[in-house]
């Protein structure tokens, strides 16, 4: 049955299915925001993101079915966790109502007479678009924004913004079940940064290859008066830049780049670095954010911002000024000593450039690695021997077994146990346990005054760093 993407003329009431992701509870508070009457329904029904919907005022209805669809809303829009049998879908396919995916109602509704600025890359797209869409807010801009984090001082990760641009997240995960290319697709993107290429999302993409292949179609969207900022040593990034038709910035950490950031020194507070354009120098940054892969960030974001208009003092206040994003190098909290920091960190590049980030800002005290292997891909035995080179930053590693790996088939399974085998056997300490029970009774007997314990996974983790801070 072919989908009902046919947009009526007039639209009140708009129902969401899966209305709990991140993407889509913003997306019900942007149209809410707009004036339209929305409800919703979602299989997982719980906070944050139930407690946001309800301070809202937004129904939500716990499980999918036909009668989720009573009374006929007048647009129906479908997140990408719906599936052809869902019953919901299956109901909404029979009656043939209107509906959109995610990316195609944020371009109809928020896009349409804005100039959109699309983030994309394997790393670094949440921190990065924040970072943007803070710093034009800072210039007196009032972009609309919608990430995948939630900003810290705005204390959500969307805006509908009055001004002329938009920025925007682009992910490389399908769109739909009826849609399976990538979301970014649909972003009609203007002003473009590409960070990195690299595989992930092995649930969707069969190589790296299929990546790249993605990625290049995205580039292609770019019009001729548009600009694309590309990490320029990322050889993937080099062998697509042909697909532009627009004009290419490059930027790094070398003077061959069009845009270079060097003599970057670390300091408590974050990060100071100077930037050079064609090898003259432009300003010097004091950015809160630790790390050489968050300069990196902060420098792709040069060229786009020039662009713009904004002048180099300008960006530096913006950049000056970022309170960064939640689940990003995050300190919950100080007790007893010990530094408990959540990052959502799970790809082994992301895991190794966020141990060197903090073991630059805590330089001389014992750093304990504490990671859930969680995602599509991380669960499968891909990375099973990048991990153990990726934790080698740390002073003690402490791993979990894979939640859900009864969805991974046997021989496709990634090995918590064999990755602390390999951690050990390369010389550092490590842990292996099955559940995080096990993980807060070895913590709470191991942690030391001045420990710093860095807890990565793209989860809630079972709520691990609230319940270490309480229980030391």
């Amino acid at each position: 049955m072919v989908m009902n993407h046919r947009i009526p003329p007039e639209i009140r009431h708009i129902h969401l299915m899966g209305i709990c992701g991140t993407g889509m509870g913003s997306l019900a508070g942007m149209l809410q925001e707009r004036g339209y009457r929305v409800t919703g329904s979602d299989q997982a029904v719980y906070p944050p993101m139930s407690t946001f919907l309800e301070k809202l005022g937004i129904p939500v209805r716990s499980g999918y079915g036909p009668e989720n669809l009573d009374p006929p809303p007048d647009l129906v829009i479908v997140g990408n966790v719906i599936t052809r049998l869902n019953p919901e879908a299956r109901e909404l396919l029979r009656r043939d109502l209107p509906c959109l995916s995610l990316p195609q109602a944020l371009a109809h509704f928020f896009l349409e007479g804005k100039i959109p600025l699309v983030i994309t890359g394997t790393h670094g797209k949440t921190s990065t678009s924040a970072l943007l869409a803070a710093v034009l807010d800072v210039a007196g801009l009032a972009p609309g924004f919608m990430v995948g984090g939630i900003l810290r001082g705005y204390e959500r990760n969307y805006q509908v913004g009055s001004g002329p641009y938009f920025v925007i997240e682009g992910d490389e995960y399908d769109t739909a079940f009826f849609d399976k290319g990538p979301k970014f697709l649909h972003y009609r993107p203007h002003l473009a940064v590409l960070t990195s290429i690299e595989f992930d999302h092995a649930d969707i993409y069969s190589d790296v290859q299929a990546i790249q292949a993605a990625f290049a179609r995205f580039i292609a969207l770019l019009p001729q008066g548009g600009l694309l900022a590309a990490h320029g040593p990322d050889p993937r990034i080099q062998e697509i830049l042909s697909r532009a038709v627009c004009p290419v910035a490059t930027y790094g950490l070398e003077d061959r780049w069009d845009w270079a950031a060097r003599e970057i020194r670390p300091h408590p507070g974050g990060t100071v670095f100077r930037v050079y354009r064609r090898g003259q120098f432009y300003h010097e940054f004091h950015s809160p954010l630790a790390g050489e892969h968050n300069v990196l960030n902060t420098l792709a974001l040069m060229p786009l911002l020039e662009r713009i208009g904004l002048s180099p003092e300008t960006m530096a206040a913006g950049v000056a000024g970022f309170r960064g994003v939640h689940r990003r190098q995050e300190v919950r909290g100080v007790k007893a000593g010990v530094t408990v920091i959540d990052d959502f960190a799970h790809h082994p590049t992301a895991v190794r450039e966020t141990l060197r980030a903090i073991r630059a800002q805590y330089p001389g005290r014992r750093l304990v690695a504490v990671f859930e292997p969680r995602t599509n891909t991380s669960r499968r035995r891909i990375f099973q021997t990048d991990y153990p080179k990726a934790l080698a930053g740390a002073d003690l590693v402490v791993v979990r077994e894979p939640p859900d790996l009864a969805k991974i088939a046997e021989e496709e399974r990634f090995s918590s146990a064999r990755l602390v085998e390999d951690v050990q056997a390369a010389g550092r300490p490590a842990w292996y346990f099955p559940d995080t029970e096990g993980i807060l009774d070895f913590l709470r007997g191991s942690l030391q005054s001045g420990d710093v314990v860095l807890i990565m996974s793209n989860g809630g983790f079972d709520g691990l760093h609230q319940r270490l801070l309480d229980s030391l």
